[in-house]
């Protein structure tokens, strides 16, 4: 499988629990150059809602 962790080339948010009783982790990369990482349920969910927040559909996908 090719890698997929997102880069400001590559943007988007990927997560990952490989198991039930494993933390998730997680890693986003926006075109604007945010980038982050988490590691733990929790964090990852706060990971996630910021991206939704500040960089997903929320942002201004046309600028750079």
């Amino acid at each position: 499988m090719s890698d997929l962790t997102p880069t400001p080339d590559r943007p988007g948010l990927h997560v990952a629990k490989p198991s039930p009783n494993a933390p998730a982790t997680g890693s986003a990369a926006c075109h604007c150059g945010a980038r982050a990482t988490a590691t733990g349920d929790d964090q990852v969910k706060a990971l996630v809602d910021g991206w939704n927040t500040h960089h997903g559909a929320a942002h201004n996908q046309g600028a750079k």
